[in-house]
């Protein structure tokens, strides 16, 4: 049984295999790892295949699965999944992209009790060299959409991550594109995580397989993972769209207590102004108490922050939900001419998801570790 498994996808990579299958066995003997190379190839033109079975003929440990079908990076890793002879495995590109010296440091973090260990461009420590504007915007644009899904996740479409093999056992996996991460992170069976800095560096040799087509495919990827966690409540997706629920629930209550204060204080006599005023910090309060303690009540930040330092930030955010509201409203009714109450229910829902985001970032967002 080996301590873990790479799983190395190639298609056409006959200028990097031979590399990057001894660099990759190189970390495995300098870390005593017992180690398996598992490379996937999708039935590859040039001489990606006889690199591979040369090797292994003098490096037990090599082993090679062809696809002849069905080809994708996605796909491929996805198959290697089932193949890997070890419950640790780590997915790296065959081009250097990502650096094998931090294969020990993953596995390391999985055996610490982390279900999966990403290797993220996003956070402090990482970064990008050698890309063009344009897969800058368009990495940075699937980032966000990830973010949406996984928002204490930095990088959820990284192609360098670490897993348990259980996380994928019984996952429903519908692999497509090259984010294959975000699918295992929608339907896989994890609980914790965890993200540590890399560089990620642009391929030396060979050519990028980024295409419009990778676009629409991450589109319906997406989608279908939302539909997912709609019907599998145990995914981690569903996690996340289940908070956004109970914090519309706990937005409708402030609505009607910021209602019902208003009435009570004008029946009592007290100016709009101020009736106003205290209504609209009551409602606040009674939505940071509901969230604080039911939408975030597993929010880690709540061990290591204040009451009142949370509070702050929540009437801070939610000030600027207020002024995001009541910009929208008056944009679009004395520019554009819209109805007041349709431009008000406009303002109310941006103004919903500014809250939300914003609080779920900084009020109980993820701490730095």
């Amino acid at each position: 049984m080996y301590d873990l498994t790479v799983i190395i996808p190639t298609f056409n990579e006959e200028a990097n295999i031979r590399n990057i299958v001894m660099a990759v066995n190189a970390v495995f003997h300098e870390n005593s790892l017992h180690g398996q190379i598992l490379v996937v190839d999708d039935n590859s033109s040039d001489n990606t295949i006889p690199f591979v079975h040369d090797l292994q003929r003098s490096h037990s440990n090599v082993d090679i699965l062809v696809r002849e079908q069905d080809h994708g990076l996605s796909q491929s890793v996805a198959e290697g999944f089932s193949h890997a002879s070890s419950d640790i495995i780590i997915v790296i590109d065959a081009d250097f992209s990502h650096p094998p010296v931090l294969i020990p440091r993953m596995y390391d973090e999985i055996r610490k009790g982390n279900d999966i260990v990403i290797g993220s461009r996003y956070m402090e420590g990482g970064g990008i060299r050698k890309w063009p504007l344009k897969r800058r915007v368009i990495s940075i644009g699937a980032t966000f959409l990830g973010r949406l899904l996984f928002p204490d996740i930095k990088d959820p479409v990284s192609g360098f991550f670490a897993i348990k093999k259980e996380v994928v056992d019984n996952a429903p996996l519908k692999p497509r594109g090259y984010k294959i991460l975000l699918e295992v992170l929608g339907k896989g069976t994890w609980e914790k995580d965890k993200e540590i800095p890399f560089e990620f560096i642009d391929r030396e040799v060979g050519s990028s397989k980024l295409k419009i087509k990778t676009v629409i495919e991450y589109a319906q990827q997406v989608a279908d993972i939302t539909f997912y966690s709609f019907a599998n409540h145990g995914s981690a997706a569903w996690r996340e769209w289940k908070r956004v629920f109970k914090f519309g629930i706990v937005g409708i209550s402030g609505i009607v207590v910021n209602a019902g204060i208003l009435r009570l204080l004008l029946m009592a006599g007290l100016s709009g102004y101020l009736s106003l005023f205290f209504s609209i910090s009551i409602s606040i309060l009674n939505n940071f108490l509901w969230n604080d303690l039911w939408t975030f009540k597993d929010s880690k930040k709540r061990e290591v922050t204040s009451f009142w330092q949370r509070l702050q930030l929540f009437y801070t955010v939610s000030a600027g939900g207020a002024v995001i509201n009541y910009g929208i409203a008056l944009l679009l009714t004395y520019l554009i001419g819209m109805n007041i109450e349709l431009t008000n229910l406009i303002g109310i829902l941006v103004g919903f998801i500014w809250n939300f985001f914003m609080n779920r970032r900084i009020t109980w967002g993820r701490t730095q570790e």
